[in-house]
């Protein structure tokens, strides 16, 4: 029996992602849908936009050099149930959902055979991205909508089910901009299994499964913030109306681009510090010159103390010598 096929990247991109300039984090994403060979489909659906919103991401993911750009967009359960629509979806290599109402994009497809498909197209290794509606989406819980603030606050937000690609999360965007820490302390604080994620602008939480382990790796201009629950307090099943929340014990994760962190563990993955070629470079002739002092010293049988003084006299000597003559070959 073949073994199960590897899930595919999931990119949760938290909005207003660079379209005009260095566009890295859709660059990434035709690049893990398989540039060259890549065949995306572009959901619109949350978007009050007409065709331009198809025609504007068309047009990026093919100057990105995708090899096969189309748009799938069911506006209701029933174009959800088209067999055409769901066919898109299953020929694809890379899928990615676009911003605007992230309850519209639930309404019309979670539960639906479009909505399978993309949860197929992602368990058999396709590309699952989506931006501000289209990052939301894709956990098990979701925002529908809600006020911002920093405090959290009894009914500052209202919670729809997503696609449930990342299990036991909620997750929001515009996170820092739009200062909505509140909120999402509020639906964590009225169910602590639940790991929250926010994204701020221009950043992507990229999460692959390693070694069976979900791991969330951050991309782009911002940071992503996590609140992990798991041992804290909160008065959320007493609280009164929009009265403010009592949340203790909250463990915080402000990871900027380079973090990594273990969705399955809820655990940072301690960073990596890369050197510079010209920085190892030096590294590596200073541990030369303390192997060859050494083994100087243990030759003269002297001490440091002594080898050091030696050393510095002739250095010294050597500053002092005399200009050798110019030659024919040398400037005055």
């Amino acid at each position: 029996m073949p073994p199960a096929p590897t899930p595919g990247p999931l990119m949760i991109i938290g909005g207003a992602e660079d379209k005009l300039r260095k566009r890295g984090i859709l660059k990434d994403f035709v690049a893990a849908s398989g540039g060259a060979d890549a065949r995306i489909v572009v959901i619109p659906t949350a978007s009050s936009l007409g065709p331009e919103i198809n025609e504007v991401y068309e047009a990026l993911f093919t100057k990105l050099g995708a090899a096969e750009v189309r748009s799938a967009r069911p506006e209701t359960r029933e174009d959800a149930h088209d067999p055409e629509l769901v066919q898109a979806v299953e020929d694809a290599t890379g899928i990615f959902m676009t911003g605007g109402n992230q309850l519209k994009l639930s309404g019309a497809i979670c539960g639906t055979p479009f909505g399978d498909a993309i949860v197929d197209a992602h368990e058999r290794g396709a590309v699952v991205a989506g931006t501000s509606a289209g990052a939301s989406i894709q956990s098990s819980h979701m925002v529908a909508f809600g006020a911002g603030g920093a405090t959290p606050k009894q009914r500052m937000t209202q919670v729809a089910a997503g696609l449930g690609l990342v299990t036991s999360t909620v997750i929001d965007q515009h996170f820092d901009q739009r200062n909505r820490y509140g909120r999402l302390l509020m639906i964590v604080s009225q169910s602590p299994q639940l790991l929250g994620i926010g994204v701020d602008e221009d950043t992507a939480a990229v999460i692959e499964d390693v070694d069976g382990h979900e791991v969330l790796r951050v991309t782009g201009r911002g940071a992503v913030t996590i609140f992990d629950p798991d041992r804290m307090v909160t008065n959320a099943h007493e609280a009164r109306q929009s009265a403010p929340l009592l949340a203790s014990g909250v463990v915080l994760h402000m990871l900027p681009a380079g973090s990594a962190y273990d969705l399955t563990t809820r655990t940072l993955i301690p960073p990596t510090h890369a050197v510079d070629e010209s920085e190892a470079a030096e590294i590596a002739e200073a541990g030369r010159d303390l192997r060859r002092m050494a083994r100087d010293i243990a030759a003269a049988d002297v001490s440091p103390t002594t080898f050091r003084r030696r050393m510095t006299r002739n250095r010294k000597r050597l500053s002092v010598s005399p200009t050798p003559p110019a030659t024919d070959g040398d400037s005055a």
